[in-house]
């Protein structure tokens, strides 16, 4: 369990540090408001009735409804100064009998924990007092931002902190067959004080189970069982795709020459490039096709060249034709060579 507050149980010039514990927890089935269709959750929104524009929590105040369409509106400063203790004191107001406290006053429960080995001692004090007189001590206590009145007892060996309502806000039991004036045989009277001694005992509270709760959690472990459920989509953020190091470095490359108004490689050529390497190229040929490629390569800047400065007289002979026609041949696998000399 974990300590909800802290304070100190005070009674005359004793003090008990101690530690507040919740006592009980709800154990009912709770459920969401989902879609039908595909089990999604339904949110609310803070929406205001006038504009109808979403309100933040930092816009939001207190209102006390008066009645005839008028509200007050409190705001934080309003509260600062409310007579609400801020000590973390369980003042014991006085001790009385337990009967005579109506359980209808009683609220939540909690348990009391001595904080602190110096704390142990005037706690089993007030224990044992509380068990040899049979009584509970009425405190007051701020719980919550709101004080309230609460009594402590003793339940197996522990201080039991229960709070209780306030008087005015126990509702009075006013209804209209109580003034009926309704006549009740002796018979009938002495009929009902024998079932119920035939049906009394001792109360076992762990002999009563919650069937309701029971029976709903068996058809919820049917339903998961037959797999009968709907997976909600997740909201995480999707993963980053992998960046490409050497298609990031063309991109970058590409826009750094766009801008200085150079013009770029295609894509598809550079990617072929880079894809096909020289080796596979090479396979491809015959082994003995290797010393005729590179003389043709070695010969193309020479021919181009004599083609040029030969002029339109070679150009309507044979042997000139043959030459002309290799040229053309090795300047287009060549072009770059050919433009360069051509500039």
């Amino acid at each position: 369990m974990r300590a909800i507050w802290k304070g100190a149980v005070s009674f005359g010039l004793v003090s008990i540090s101690v530690k507040l514990y919740s006592a009980t927890e709800e154990k009912d089935i709770r459920f969401h408001q989902v879609h039908r269709a595909d089990g999604g959750r339904i949110k609310y929104q803070r929406v205001c009735s006038l504009d109808g524009e979403q309100v933040s929590y930092d816009q939001i105040a207190k209102g006390y409804d008066v009645g005839g369409g008028e509200i007050v509106v409190l705001t934080d400063d309003d509260f600062k100064n409310l007579p609400l203790t801020s000590s973390r004191a369980i003042e014991v107001l006085e001790f009385v009998p337990n009967e005579q406290i109506d359980p209808i006053l009683y609220d939540k429960a909690y348990y009391l924990e001595p904080d602190g080995a110096a704390g142990v001692k005037p706690y089993l004090l007030l224990r044992e007092a509380l068990e040899n007189v049979d009584r509970v001590a009425v405190v007051k206590v701020a719980l919550r931002q709101r004080e309230t009145l609460a009594t402590v007892r003793v339940h197996e060996g522990v201080l039991v902190l229960n709070t209780m309502l306030w008087p005015d806000e126990v509702r009075e039991a006013a209804f209209d067959f109580l003034d009926d004036d309704v006549k009740l045989r002796p018979q009938e009277v002495k009929m009902a004080a024998s079932l119920v001694d035939s049906m009394s005992g001792d109360f076992r509270p762990e002999e009563f189970t919650d069937s309701y709760r029971e029976a709903l959690q068996q058809v919820i472990d049917v339903k998961i069982g037959k797999k009968d459920t709907v997976v909600q989509p997740t909201t995480e953020e999707p993963i980053a795709p992998t960046i490409d190091l050497m298609a990031a470095l063309r991109q970058s490359v590409e826009r750094a020459r766009a801008a200085r108004g150079g013009a770029a490689e295609p894509a598809e050529k550079r990617a072929h490039a880079t894809v096909t390497p020289i080796k596979k190229a090479a396979k491809a040929e015959p082994e003995h096709a290797e010393p005729k490629k590179a003389a043709a390569r070695k010969a193309a800047p020479a021919k181009a060249a004599a083609s040029t400065r030969s002029g339109s007289a070679k150009a309507g002979s044979g042997d000139d034709g043959a030459k002309k026609s290799t040229t053309k041949k090795a300047a287009a696998k060549k072009a770059p060579a050919k433009k360069a000399k051509a500039a």
